[in-house]
């Protein structure tokens, strides 16, 4: 599927979340959501793009960015106020500056999470993106570090608790195929999982 028909397809929507069409980008770690994103804001026009990176506090903080999106980011904007958060520094263990979103007619939102059952009913396109766990595994250790390995195990049994309990792939609007055997112009198409 052409990502400029994603794109169109969003644009084509009303407003989901107040004056705001939100597009969230979730699936496990390391199966392309931040890439998927990335080329799917530029299809857009290049919107602000919230990174859940951003938003949970360290490796044990899955849990704790759902609430921090939808009280900083997604409940403003169905309130027509401004959304701002606070970006969490990893390398110092604390929240560091805050970023102002205003009210953008437009907001892209990707990571583990991102579509949770409180910003889900919000959203104007959910995206789900996965691939084989040795596939995800070998991408987050060739980005971090051998090191991290511990931290991947650890963040993978948080993702799995989120995952069985919020049910995030079965409301996905796309399933999106992370980690395609099927030739396609990664730039401009992704594929879908059947």
């Amino acid at each position: 599927m052409p990502i400029a028909e994603v794109a169109g397809r969003v644009l084509a929507a009303p407003p989901s979340c107040g004056t705001t069409r939100l597009v969230c980008v979730d699936g496990p770690s390391g199966s392309g959501k931040t890439s998927l994103a990335t080329r799917l804001a530029a299809a857009l026009g290049h919107p602000p793009l919230v990174h859940m990176d951003d938003l949970y506090p360290g490796w044990d903080g899955l849990a704790d960015a759902v609430p921090l999106l939808h009280d900083r980011v997604v409940a403003p904007l169905a309130a027509r106020a401004p959304a701002r958060y606070r970006r969490y520094d990893w390398e110092l263990g604390a929240y560091a500056e805050e970023h102002d979103l205003g009210v953008p007619p437009l907001l892209v939102v990707e990571g583990v999470a991102s579509g949770a059952r409180p910003v889900r009913d919000f959203t104007t396109l959910l995206v789900w993106v996965e691939a084989p766990r040795t596939e995800r595994f070998r991408r987050g250790i060739e980005r971090d570090g051998e090191s991290y390995r511990p931290h991947w195990e650890r963040w993978a049994r948080q993702e799995a608790a989120h995952f069985a309990e919020d049910g995030t792939r079965a409301h996905a609007d796309l399933r999106v195929d992370g980690a395609p055997s099927v030739p396609h112009d990664v730039e401009t198409e992704l594929v879908l999982l059947s």
